[in-house]
C-alpha cells in the first residue's frame, strides 16, 4: 500500500441477501467501522437491496455500489438497469467485468469497455475487474490475459477519466475456492498493471490509481498483501457477507 493512494475496500455480495437481511448485514457493518475515516469503505449488495439500504448507510462513511449495469441509457434490454437507475437509487460505484459476469453471462473487454464509458460518462464510479485463469496462469500467459484486458477495457477513456476508476484484480482462480495468489504473485501483477497504465497515459495517473486484490481475502491474509507497496485494497467476496470479518477487513493494520 503507497500511502499516497487512498485504500479501498469494497464488499460484493453477489446474489445474496433478501433486502431485511442485507439492511441488518449494513447496519452491523456500519456500527463496526464508524471510526474508519482513513481508507474508503463500500458495499455491493443485490440490486433489490439497494432501496432499503441506502436509508441505512445515509450519514454513515460507507459509499454504495452496484453488481452490475447496462451501457445505454435505456430501451428494451430486459432484465438489465441504467446508470441513471443506480444514481436515481443512490449509487457511487459500480462493478464492471467481474468475472462471474464475463464466464456465465457473456461479459466481453469490448461490453466492458462500453459500461465503463457510459458509467463515466453518467458520474458512476467503475470498480473495473480483471483476472486470469487457472489455464492462463499455468500455461504462462497471465500477463499476457491482463494487458489485452486492461488495454481492452480502458480503450477511448482519458487521463482525467482514469484518474475516476478503481481497478479490482481477481485471479479467477482464487474466487471462492479458498486459493489466494501469494502477496508477492498479487503485487506482481498490480506492479505489471500499473506499468501498463504508466505505459498508455503517464506516470501520475499510474500513480494514482487505485489497484485492489479479490480473490479469498480474508481477515488473516489481508495485512500481507495490504503490506505490499501496490496492493490498495480489497474487492472482497464471500468475506464480506459476515460484518465482524468484513469490519476486520476494512480495519486491517
Amino acid at each position: 500500500m503507497n500511502p499516497k493512494r487512498r485504500p479501498i475496500i469494497a464488499g460484493n455480495w453477489k446474489m445474496n441477501k433478501t433486502t431485511v437481511e442485507a439492511c441488518e448485514l449494513v447496519r452491523k457493518i456500519a456500527y463496526a467501522v464508524i471510526n474508519t475515516k482513513d481508507r474508503d469503505v463500500v458495499v455491493a449488495p443485490p440490486f433489490t437491496a439497494i432501496p432499503g439500504i441506502i436509508d441505512v448507510i445515509r450519514d454513515t462513511n460507507i459509499g454504495l455500489a452496484a453488481q452490475n449495469m447496462h451501457w445505454e441509457d435505456k430501451g428494451a434490454f430486459t432484465g438489465e438497469i441504467s446508470a441513471e437507475m443506480l444514481l436515481d437509487l443512490g449509487c457511487k460505484y459500480v462493478i464492471i467485468g467481474h468475472s462471474e459476469r464475463r464466464q456465465y453471462f457473456g461479459e466481453t473487454d469490448g461490453t466492458v469497455n462500453k459500461k465503463i464509458r457510459q458509467a463515466l460518462n453518467k458520474g458512476l464510479l467503475p470498480i473495473v475487474c480483471v483476472g486470469e485463469l487457472l489455464s492462463e496462469r499455468e500455461a504462462g500467459k497471465a500477463n499476457e490475459v491482463i494487458e489485452r484486458q486492461v488495454m481492452g477495457a480502458f480503450k477511448g477513456v482519458t487521463a482525467a477519466e482514469m484518474q475516476k476508476i478503481v481497478i479490482a484484480y481477481e485471479p479467477v482462480w482464487a474466487i471462492g475456492t479458498g486459493k489466494t495468489a501469494t502477496p508477492d504473485q498479487a503485487n506482481e501483477i498490480h506492479a505489471f498493471i500499473r506499468g501498463k497504465v504508466k505505459a498508455a497515459y503517464n506516470a501520475d495517473v499510474a500513480e494514482g490509481l487505485r489497484i485492489q486484490y479479490g480473490g479469498s481475502v480474508t481477515p488473516d491474509n489481508v495485512s500481507q498483501l495490504m503490506a505490499k507497496p501496490d496492493i490498495d485494497g480489497a474487492l472482497v467476496g464471500g468475506a464480506s457477507l459476515k460484518p465482524e470479518s468484513f469490519a476486520a477487513l476494512v480495519n486491517f493494520k
